[in-house]
């Protein structure tokens, strides 16, 4: 009896250890996703489509989660060396967790996971003049994030198709962060 009390206990330390509570991959409160981010990494099947002055290669800002469970995202592109302030809405689809927004061309998108008050993770599906390709979105609260959250993002990426040189770390560029807050 002792033993099993004892594996018993051990399990659940195991257990608590390994899941993080706090992660969320399904039924989002969108108005907890609501606030401030910064984009931390991108990946995506076409490379040039999130290469320096692409409109893909997004500067998130600010996430705005409303009780309908639409979204509003401001967020920054450069081109030419300017930033530009761009906001779109993102209307909930009939599939849990996606979206439709109209940015150059029509785009799908979906919450993969989040830990509001840490990161959040989206996949987004292009389609523009009879193409498509696919681009993944890390938006942090924070302008960096672990290691370990980088290289998950990395894993889920390959998931996705979407191979490791395909993968661009914006903590390290010119991120727009001195339009940020400026209306």
């Amino acid at each position: 009896m002792k033993l099993l009390l004892l594996c018993l206990g051990l399990t659940l330390v195991w257990a608590h250890e390994e899941g993080n509570d706090d992660v969320v991959t399904s039924n989002f409160d969108v108005p907890k996703i609501s606030g401030k981010w910064y984009t931390i990494l991108l990946g995506s099947d076409v490379r040039k489509r999130i290469e320096e002055n692409s409109v893909m290669r997004i500067f998130m800002e600010n996430i705005q989660g409303w009780d309908n469970s639409s979204l509003t995202f401001k967020f920054h592109v450069r081109e030419n060396g300017q930033c530009s302030e761009i906001s779109v809405i993102a209307d909930e689809t009939s599939q849990d967790d996606t979206y439709s927004i109209l940015y150059d061309g029509y785009n799908r998108l979906r919450i993969i996971e989040a830990v509001y008050d840490e990161y959040v993770l989206f996949h987004n599906v292009n389609f523009n003049k009879g193409k498509e390709f696919q681009v993944m979105f890390l938006y942090g609260r924070t302008p960096d994030l672990s290691p370990e959250i980088k290289t998950w993002f990395g894993e889920v990426c390959q998931t996705y198709g979407i191979p490791n040189e395909n993968i661009l770390d914006l903590t390290k560029v010119d991120r727009c962060l001195q339009t940020r807050g400026s209306y």
